[in-house]
């Protein structure tokens, strides 16, 4: 158990950064991203109240407005039909008197009534809300799966960029166990006399650089996982060993860009919109009872009553109002189909770019690939002249240099290319 309990602790001191480093994926990253993202929150949430405010719509047009109405009014006055003048509270009967016109207040006014309202003929409007409400759904749905596509594109253009740090470190660490094994072959050389210290200063030099350029690359490393984290809403830190990916081409979408669909949608709110300006050209009927105490003067049972009825309204003539808006909405129509045809151009410029430059991208990696199996050919033999003193350290640290800027341009060539295809499946959608 002690033997084991040791074990582990060593194991803790010596790989404590890979212990503790966590392990995700872009999967990971894509799915924190849509739980995160507010924009999506925001259009869930409008869902929601369109349903809400369908229901309130349906309680409006499908049922009876009840409410209760309660009112006292006194009017009282001096009369002077006797002698002396007198306060009355009520001006039943008063023939001369100062207060307000008996006409005007009936002395008083004391009303306490239920009043039932209810429309009719409102089918219409109700399917003319419910179709736009259906609209709004669907506007809604859009956005998210547009603003889902934008995280996509962002997450995997920041994923590359942490992809890319990772790689460059990981190569120039390639290049320092490279010159660490030269520098141990260096050392017996120089005490042979084969070569001079200053030749091993040298290497030791060079390696500094490549250590120097190691750090460098880490330090962007995690600078662009940070920055992952705070466009994924990830509260965590940058100790983190994100896997490798590689993006494939998306076949070309040539019908129903969703880009577009938008436009579509937006269109049909306009007409919906239209629609619903015209109810107030239609006629409006309205069925009304109420029923309890509507008297003045002294209120008494004998004045409870109720009453019902109907009534009828129709616009006939609103300025030409009903004539500007048809023209509202047909110039916001004609401002969505200009905007639309833009969007399409612009989408169609931007996927004949990015084949463009990946067609390009792959012939210049294609000939780094090529410099670089013929550097690395030269590599060895420089390898084996080194061992025999047959080359000298500055041409073998030139090398070293040549070789490690076409790594670096290979590399950054096919990250290039990754983002290039990611442009791609993010136009071509």
């Amino acid at each position: 158990m002690k033997a084991y309990l040791l074990l582990l602790f060593s194991t803790l001191l010596i790989f404590p950064g890979q212990l503790m480093a966590q392990h995700h994926n872009l999967d990971f990253y894509l799915e924190q991203a849509k739980v995160n993202s507010p924009f999506i929150h925001q259009n869930k949430n409008e869902k929601r109240l369109v349903e809400l405010d369908m229901e309130q719509l349906k309680s409006i047009y499908s049922r009876p407005e009840v409410t209760v109405d309660a009112s006292v009014l006194f009017a009282p006055i001096v009369s002077r039909d006797n002698q002396p003048a007198q306060f009355r509270l009520a001006s039943k009967d008063a023939k001369r008197y100062t207060g307000y016109d008996l006409a005007t207040t009936d002395g008083g006014q004391y009303l306490a009534t239920v009043t039932v309202n209810q429309g009719l003929f409102n089918g219409k409007k109700l399917e003319t809300h419910a179709e736009k409400a259906d609209i709004q759904n669907q506007i809604s749905d859009n956005n998210i799966e547009l603003t889902v596509h934008e995280l996509e594109n962002a997450v995997k253009h920041q994923y590359l960029l942490c992809l890319k740090s990772k790689k460059q470190a990981a190569s120039n660490q390639e290049l320092i166990k490279e010159v660490e094994d030269e520098i141990a072959t260096m050392k017996l050389l120089v005490q042979n006399a084969i070569y001079k210290q200053s030749d091993l200063k040298l290497l030791q030099i060079t390696l500094q650089n490549y250590q120097q350029g190691y750090e460098t690359y880490q330090a962007e490393y995690r600078d662009n996982v940070y920055n992952l984290n705070l466009l994924c809403g990830i509260n965590e830190g940058a100790n983190t060993d994100i896997e490798p990916v590689e993006f494939q081409l998306a076949p070309e979408v040539t019908f129903g860009s969703h880009f577009l669909t938008s436009f579509f949608l937006d269109s049909m709110s306009i007409v919906a919109d239209r629609k619903i300006s015209e109810l107030k050209y239609q006629p409006q009927v309205n069925l009304f009872a109420n029923a309890g105490m509507n008297a003045v003067y002294v209120p008494s049972v004998n004045r409870m009553g109720f009453s019902t009825g109907a009534t009828f309204s129709l616009t006939l003539f609103d300025g030409h109002q009903r004539k500007t808006e048809l023209q509202k909405s047909q110039i916001n129509l004609e401002t969505l189909q200009f905007e639309k045809q833009k969007t399409k151009t612009q989408n169609e410029i931007q996927k004949k770019f990015t084949l463009d430059k990946l067609a390009s991208l792959n012939k210049r990696i294609s000939l780094a690939a090529e410099q670089l199996e013929q550097y690395n050919q030269l590599l060895e033999m420089y390898k084996s002249q080194l061992g025999q003193a047959e080359v000298s350290v500055m041409d073998y640290k030139y090398l070293l240099k040549d070789i490690s800027e076409k790594k670096q341009e290979k590399l950054l060539l096919e990250m290039e290319k990754q983002m290039v295809i990611n442009a791609w499946n993010y136009w071509n959608y």
